[in-house]
């Protein structure tokens, strides 16, 4: 038996989020089903994370227990990927201790969400990016991410219907940069609530357009309302980017 760390990607657009639900195609769902194939019976798997319906994913991280020990290592993610279906692959392997656990173990989640500025947009970047009919002030947007930095009670951006004994996070890192014709927000904390990601860059980009500045934002923060974020972006430009746990070499 062998306890397997399993990067993932996907692409979010038709599955209903990553939990399993009784109907509708799900992320988890197709990777048990792949496993089942693969195995012969039922494996249970734990992941870093959920992501809602119609997030992607470039670096999900799985683990479970395989006693398919014929497999080499460096042979696993082709036959893995054989047994899933093409909007969901398995990038990377490792064998991994006994006590490693995908979600306790995370110290790190980070998010890119990708905006594309253009009057008329790419229609094959339509369900990767949310279009904006202008491009905003980096500075300013830069200025206002800057104040997400540290730990916080994020309750003025979170869905106020999700249960959880508090709305306390740290955040790492969070700004604006340019990758090719995108505007990317890109952020990384030791955990998110329920649409935070998507509520802090709708709200920003609005707080940008009224001239707010980051001191505006710290105030909005503190006040702990929800009636005082912004519209909540769209899924389709969001992606999870990486799990880390320690001082890995990463492939992605």
């Amino acid at each position: 038996m062998r306890n397997l760390k399993v990067t993932i990607g996907y692409d979010g657009t038709n599955f209903q989020g990553w939990q399993e639900q009784r109907s509708g195609r799900t992320i988890e769902g197709e990777i048990r089903k792949g496993l089942f194939f693969m195995h012969k019976h039922p494996v249970n798997i734990n992941a870093a994370g959920r992501t809602d319906s119609g997030v992607h994913a470039t670096g999900q991280v799985i683990n479970y227990w395989s006693d398919l020990d014929s497999i080499p290592i460096e042979r696993y993610c082709r036959a893995l990927n054989s047994f899933l279906p093409l909007d969901v692959r398995a990038r990377q392997v490792e064998e991994v201790d006994e006590a490693f656990h995908a979600r306790h173990n995370a110290r790190e989640r980070s998010y890119k969400y990708y905006l594309y500025p253009a009057d008329i947009p790419e229609p094959h970047l339509r369900i990767y990016s949310d279009r904006i009919v202008r491009r905003p002030n980096m500075n300013l947007l830069n200025e206002m991410a800057a104040v997400l930095i540290g730990t916080h009670d994020f309750s003025s951006f979170s869905a106020p219907s999700e249960e959880v004994p508090n709305r306390v996070r740290t955040i790492y890192s969070a700004c604006f940069h340019t990758e090719g014709p995108y505007l990317v927000f890109y952020i990384a904390g030791n955990g998110f609530l329920w649409r935070m990601v998507r509520s802090l860059v709708g709200s920003l980009l609005t707080y940008e357009a009224e001239g707010l500045h980051g001191s505006d934002v710290a105030e909005k923060l503190a006040a702990k309302n929800r009636k005082l974020a912004g519209p909540t972006a769209p899924a389709w430009g969001l992606f999870l980017h990486r799990v880390r746990y320690g001082n890995e070499q990463l492939l992605y």
